[in-house]
């Protein structure tokens, strides 16, 4: 039975969620693949890089009782904190990986979606230090999936992340249950906010009033303008054509417009006619094998299979050259949803080494 030392690069709502969901299933862990677990590193904005390669209280995690700078407070034993209260706190990823002792590294911080930083540091640095890593980040994957996926098949270790797009194991679905399978399209709906904001404004709510409503669900970007502009929705897209289509596609070649631009009687209309707007994601090869993607506000049929996204849900629709209608969808998914897609690539990731 091996024990796993678990560093979270970012410990906001997706953090605490994964915390919680690890605690929940750890008799499984332990007995159906040998996996033992302790958390002995945490990094935020607001607390500092904190690290203890004895572990950290879960519960004092939870509460957010720890202290700016500090790599002793949430030891599990006194014996732990005397040890390390002489030693500098980690000012740095790199630092704080080696103070952690770091196994698998949840590198789960806010999305910057026109570079990708620092999240791809972040999961160079780990991968580097012999770390696994398990992203949320889409960001990791459009800016610098290539570069990472050759770094951690070096290092022998693994850059998983079917956390990142749409709250669905599309990676892990690809990669383990679909060999040999060509995708020449997909089309999906990729983004909960925008869904929320324009069902809103269906009732004959503002568009204000639609992003109030996804906030308080817990649905947006830290940046909501991500959502409505649709550039979670691109990077998502974007994302999904490197590694499923395994083409080296950027995200300013992906054409993008969000819904700012939709006239609320022109909502309430598309909807009184059975065709309501949603923000819809695509990507096809071309004649000559290019892919040409594009993410943008479209109205959609009663019997389009995009149709089963209501409300936060989501859904992808691929086409590939033995199955030319898979569709996948997710029923409102929440933190728990992405929290899992985290866990199960930790499980895949260390499941070789127990």
């Amino acid at each position: 039975m091996k024990t796993f030392n678990l560093c979270f690069l970012g410990f906001g709502n997706v953090g605490h969620a994964l915390v919680r969901l690890l605690g929940e299933k750890s008799a499984e862990m332990r007995e159906e693949y040998g996996i033992e677990w302790r958390i002995t590193g945490v990094a935020t904005r607001r607390a500092g890089w904190i690290a203890s390669a004895e572990g950290l209280a879960v519960e004092s995690l939870l509460s957010g009782e720890f202290a700016a700078g500090s790599s002793s407070s949430q030891s599990k034993s006194s014996e732990s904190s005397e040890s390390k209260s002489n030693e500098s706190s980690p000012t740095n990823v790199r630092e704080w990986l080696a103070a952690a002792r770091c196994d698998v590294m949840f590198e789960i911080t806010s999305l910057e979606p026109l570079t990708g930083q620092p999240a791809v540091e972040h999961v160079r640095a780990a991968l580097e230090s012999g770390a696994h890593v398990v992203t949320a980040n889409k960001g990791t994957i459009v800016h610098a999936y290539r570069e990472l996926r050759s770094l951690a098949l070096a290092r022998g270790r693994h850059f998983l992340f079917d956390a990142t797009v749409a709250d669905m194991p599309v990676f892990s679905l690809f990669r383990e249950c679909l060999p040999a399978a060509r995708l020449h399209a997909f089309r999906g709906i990729f983004n909960s906010t925008t869904g929320v904001i324009l069902e809103e404004m269906e009732r004959g709510r503002t568009f204000a009033d639609g992003v109030r409503r996804a906030q308080a669900l817990g649905v947006t970007e830290t940046d909501p303008a991500y959502d409505v502009d649709g550039w979670d929705a691109a990077v998502k897209t974007c994302a999904l054509v490197n590694v499923l289509m395994d083409a080296p596609l950027s995200l300013d070649q992906i054409e993008r417009e969000g819904i700012r631009g939709l006239d609320a009687e022109d909502v309430r209309a598309a909807r009184a006619a059975g065709r309501p707007y949603k923000l819809v994601s695509r990507a096809e090869r071309d004649a000559e094998g290019r892919v040409v993607a594009r993410v943008g506000a479209e109205q959609i049929a009663s019997d389009d299979p995009l149709a089963a996204a209501g409300g936060t849900s989501l859904v992808i629709n691929f086409e590939l050259d033995i199955l030319p209608g898979l569709t996948l969808t997710a029923h409102h998914p929440d933190l728990r949803s992405t929290a899992y897609g985290l866990l199960s690539d930790f499980i895949n990731a260390v499941r070789a080494e127990t």
